[in-house]
């Protein structure tokens, strides 16, 4: 086992060839000022000597030490550098820096959320498995050519993303030049999702548009001719019509909210609301409805907070059209059941739980799981009776599903109906 210099030694915090120089240095000044003292030599002369002996001690360290310098600064892969790592840390989108062989040198924290996978000095492919990306990353270190391609990300959420593999110029440890490969994703999902809105809503608004326009020209065109001097046909064609425009009117906006909420699916709320306001809030709105319908809205809310991560217009929606369809289609019932319960879901997540629940003529089971899907009607006829656009109940779904929630239904004919919005419950301040 090596001895350690003790720690007040003069010469322990010194180089060692510093500490070799000032030796000599010593035993040389000692040895001159001897010659001195018998005057064998005079003191400028000693002194001349002097200097000569210190710059052949000292000069030499200092050449070693500046070459250590270079050798410390060569040894370092410029790539590995902490203003690279910082360059790539502060791009706005993923980003992964790879070296030749396409091992992972640096990656930022949009990158590792990207792909929780991928770690340094280990290789991309192992990490980044759609086939697109590795055909992508090969086709680029190949040819040493920018590549792009196009991906689907089902996780957590369906995104389409879109790679673009770069290769850069770095230089290396013996003066030379190397590629490595910057790879960069960007999210096309709103783009994805807009050219996706603008065709379904030209498609759904067309076909579903039809029937009232329909009506209102040949109501028009009766009022213009035939009926042109009968008050009380004019009366009962304008009620006729004006029932229509609202009719459109009422579909183009669930059109357009049903296409804002499918916009941003991928983006879920960050924000915590208390939902137990926005119920009693769309429940007094609808008071008028319910005595228009003879129908008793019993509300069973808890009377502390209950905060869930939401949007606050996205869930009035949703309340407004679940309890609307309650008093609309159960009001044979005569009676409403809204209520909040707190419950774990089956992955053993606190989840809130808003329920209601009609006692109506209930739902045959074979229409169950198509209930949320876009202008699907158990009864057509008296869906647009009832002023119904079909697209309910499918706004609905969109709003949870963007909430990362579920929606249940359960019904039995004659019984009535019970529909279900859970939410995962956010904690509180105090961790409740």
């Amino acid at each position: 086992m090596a001895l350690e210099a003790p720690s007040t030694s003069f010469y322990s915090p010194w180089p060692d060839r510093l500490r070799h120089s000032a030796i000599v240095l010593l035993v040389a000044g000692l040895a001159l000022a001897v010659l001195v003292a018998f005057g064998e030599l005079s003191p400028l002369r000693a002194t001349a000597v002097f200097a000569c002996i210190a710059a052949a001690a000292l000069v030499p360290w200092r050449l070693h030490n500046a070459a250590a310098s270079r050798e410390d600064a060569r040894g370092v892969n410029p790539v590995e550098t902490a203003a690279v790592s910082a360059v790539v840390a502060g791009m706005p989108d993923p980003a992964v820096l790879l070296d030749r062989a396409g091992r992972v040198i640096h990656l930022n924290a949009a990158a590792a959320q990207l792909a929780p996978a991928l770690r340094r000095n280990e290789l991309a492919q192992f990490a980044l498995r759609s086939p697109e990306i590795v055909t992508a990353l090969r086709e680029a270190i190949a040819t040493s050519e920018t590549r792009r391609a196009t991906y689907l990300d089902h996780v957590p959420v369906d995104r389409w993303m879109e790679l673009v593999v770069t290769p850069v110029p770095v230089p290396t440890l013996f003066g030379g030049t190397d590629k490595c490969m910057l790879m960069t994703f960007h999210d096309l999902t709103p783009l994805r999702r807009v050219e996706e809105m603008r065709a379904d809503f030209v498609a759904n608004a067309s076909h579903e548009l039809r029937t009232p326009l329909a009506a209102l020209s040949g109501f028009i065109d009766t009022l213009q001719g035939p009926a042109k001097d009968d008050a009380k046909a004019r009366e009962r064609f304008l009620g006729i019509m004006h029932a229509q425009a609202t009719r459109m009117a009422r579909l183009i906006d669930d059109l357009l909210s049903l296409s804002r909420v499918e916009l941003s699916a991928h983006v879920r709320p960050d924000t915590l609301v208390d939902i137990v306001p926005i119920i009693r809030q769309v429940a007094d709105g609808l008071e008028p409805l319910a005595r228009e319908r003879q129908v008793v809205i019993d509300i069973d809310l808890p009377e502390t907070q209950v905060a869930i991560a939401g949007d606050r217009e996205e869930l009035l929606r949703l309340f407004e059209n679940l309890i609307e369809n309650a008093l609309k289609y159960g009001a044979s019932g005569g009676k409403v059941i809204v209520s909040l319960t707190s419950a774990m879901s089956g992955e053993g997540v606190p989840e809130v739980r808003v329920m209601v629940r009609d006692f109506g003529p209930g739902i045959a089971p074979e229409h169950l799981p198509r209930l949320t899907e876009r202008f699907y009607r158990v009864d057509v006829g008296d869906s647009r009776a009832q002023g119904g656009t079909g697209l309910g109940l499918s706004l609905v779904k969109h709003i949870v599903n963007r909430h990362r929630g579920r929606l249940l239904i359960e019904s039995v004919l004659k019984h009535g109906a019970t529909f279900t919005a859970c939410f995962p419950q956010a904690k509180t301040a105090s961790g409740t």
